[in-house]
Parts: structure tokens; C-alpha cells; sequence
């Protein structure tokens, strides 16, 4: 187990905060809609046409598409397209190689002027 949480312990943060959240939503989402419904004289029901499951999954949805799926698409953007000068873009494999060479060149200078 703590080679497991050593080794995924970002994954494992991420997911125990985003499940903490996500129950912390619903419970405070349904008091709230729980009031709205004694407010207008009506029983508070989880499921059926007016039931909480619809506020509950549309504040979900909402959420996820201001937050988590921006947030996904952002990184995996980020890791497959490229902008050059971003310092989150990767250089190809040419640039990369044009770097070492002429860092390899000023290597030689350097060491044939120290001779």
C-alpha cells in the first residue's frame, strides 16, 4: 500500500479531494433544494420529475464544463500540439538535436583553446 501511494499519490490526492467535493455538492446542493421545495409547500423527493437527481446532475455538468474539461483539454493539448516559445510545448526532435550539436561545437572550441 505505501508503495502504491508513494508512487500515486497525485492520482490518489486529486481523486480523494474531486470525490470529497463531489459528495459535498450533493449534500449541500439537496438542503438547499430540500428548503426551496417546503418553501412552496412540496415534499422533497430524490428521484421522478421534479425530483433533486436533475439540480444535482445539471450542477454537475456545469461544473465539468467550466472546470474539468477545460482543464483536461488544456493538458492534453499541452502534450500533443506544439507552440513554439511556449515554455509548455515540447521542441521537436530537430531542434533538439540543432541544440546539442552547437553545444557539442562550443564544447570542442572551448576545450581546443584551453590546449
Amino acid at each position: 500500500m505505501g508503495k502504491f501511494v508513494r508512487d500515486y499519490g497525485l492520482s490518489v490526492v486529486l481523486a480523494a479531494l474531486f470525490v470529497v467535493s463531489w459528495v459535498l455538492q450533493a449534500l449541500t446542493g439537496w438542503v438547499d433544494f430540500a428548503s426551496r421545495q417546503e418553501a412552496h409547500g412540496e415534499a422533497a423527493t430524490l428521484f421522478g420529475a421534479s425530483g433533486y437527481v436533475w439540480p444535482w446532475l445539471q450542477a454537475t455538468f456545469e461544473n465539468w464544463q467550466s472546470e474539468f474539461l477545460q482543464l483536461f483539454t488544456m493538458a492534453i493539448f499541452t502534450a500533443f500540439l506544439i507552440h513554439r516559445g511556449s515554455t509548455e510545448s515540447r521542441d521537436s526532435d530537430e531542434e533538439t538535436m540543432l541544440v546539442l550539436t552547437d553545444i557539442q561545437d562550443r564544447l570542442a572550441r572551448m576545450e581546443g583553446k584551453r590546449s
